[in-house]
């Protein structure tokens, strides 16, 4: 099995969803929400087109070296062997950036959007029948800086070419389906098809959360517009749309988008939490109370609620309680390394380095940036040597 992460994010409780639900909206960008007019021209690239094309170096590499494994096992085997099972490629997980087909391929590395996109942009060369499903998943958070991180799943399904079907086998159970997400079980899980204009809607949007978070506003607007134009029925790009005015200051503008993605899905808790906080910002009123009120009900823990008390805990040396709310969190985000980290600082400062230890091995493993790794890594030796770590 081999399962994809899209991310999401959430600006101080502002989300900007990659894998929200898709609603029957209509059949073009509600073209009154955009004003780019108010945002500088960007020098990127971001033709759709590239998102799934192949790079000279990737032509050559199905020419060049496995070429024969093609001839000998057909393409989508021999596809899947040298990408995964065998590891000639020696890909690495790298939540970082969300790369398209050509860069993942170049650097090696990608989050699973960029994996399934590359896999994807092999298939359709070698003309394999290719699906791509959003799988209904419990959401996962993270966050980086004031930041949230909303992760969604998609995976994909492969075939071979209907020449290569035998007549005793059907192309449905010839189907493989290909999930990067580690020691993910796929069996049971409800998923729906989507399109690829809705993948690069998705990844686009991707693009443009990263943008944001790396405070490059005028390019996020961009990106998102481009994502909307792939794909006018993805709610989560409006969101994020919202949370790109909010930041510019404009939040007249940012309530339109968020009050447009409502209107299409009334218990999106991502628009209701976004919309709260740009109501609350211009004063207290009526409309925030009940929308709060709804939220409160609809989401009553929000993301990160115990891991910020924790934290306040850990700040006041009151290493019991914090311990008690980092598992907490843990109990409905059993992979976040952040967690763990904390929670290893947490049983470190009540004495218990065995638990505190197996907490860091955990941070480490589901780390997913080499950056992580390196600080986990270092930490680690430094529970060896150091008593105050949280200083």
């Amino acid at each position: 099995m081999l399962a994809l992460r899209t991310l999401s994010v959430l600006l101080c409780t502002l989300l900007l969803g990659a894998c929200a639900t898709v609603a029957p909206p209509p059949h073009a960008p509600l073209q009154e929400l955009f004003h780019d007019q108010l945002f500088k021209p960007s020098t990127m690239n971001m033709d759709p087109e590239q998102v799934f094309a192949l790079s000279p170096a990737m032509r050559d590499y199905l020419d060049r070296e496995i070429a024969f494994q093609i001839r000998n096992r057909g393409p989508r085997d021999a596809l899947l062997d040298s990408l995964y099972t065998k590891g000639q490629l020696q890909l690495e997980y790298d939540s970082d950036r969300t790369r398209n087909a050509a860069e993942a391929f170049a650097q090696r590395r990608g989050n699973c959007l960029s994996l399934v996109i590359m896999t994807g942009a092999f298939a359709k060369h070698l003309q394999l029948p290719v699906r791509y499903q959003s799988v209904y998943v419990e959401d996962f958070w993270s966050r980086h800086g004031d930041i949230y991180f909303l992760t969604g799943h998609v995976n994909l399904t492969l075939a071979r070419r209907k020449p290569e079907v035998h007549a005793f086998t059907t192309m449905e159970a010839d189907q493989l389906t290909i999930d990067f997400l580690p020691g993910a079980d796929i069996r049971g899980q409800r998923s729906r098809e989507i399109d690829e204009q809705t993948v690069i809607g998705m990844y686009m949007n991707n693009r443009a959360a990263e943008s944001l978070a790396a405070g490059a506003i005028d390019d996020a607007y961009w990106w998102v517009r481009a994502s909307l134009k792939a794909d006018p029925r993805m709610m989560a790009a409006y969101n994020t749309l919202g949370v790109i005015y909010r930041r510019r200051g404009l939040p007249e503008l940012a309530q339109a988008s968020f009050r447009h993605v409502l209107r299409q899905e009334p218990d999106n808790t991502q628009a209701l939490s976004n919309l709260v906080l740009v109501l609350d910002e211009g004063g207290p009123g009526s409309e925030s109370a009940l929308l709060t009120a709804k939220l409160r009900e609809l989401q009553p823990h929000p993301p990160y609620k115990f891991f910020d008390e924790g934290m306040a805990a850990m700040r006041r040396g009151e290493y019991q309680q914090a311990k008690a709310l980092f598992d907490r969190e843990l109990a409905r985000s059993a992979f976040f390394h952040e967690f763990h980290f904390w929670a290893a600082l947490a049983n470190y400062g009540l004495g218990d380095v065995k638990t505190a230890h197996k907490h860091m091995v955990l941070a480490l493993e589901n780390s997913s940036t080499e950056r992580d790794k390196r600080l986990y890594a270092a930490k680690m030796d430094l529970l060896k040597s150091r008593k105050n770590m949280f200083h």
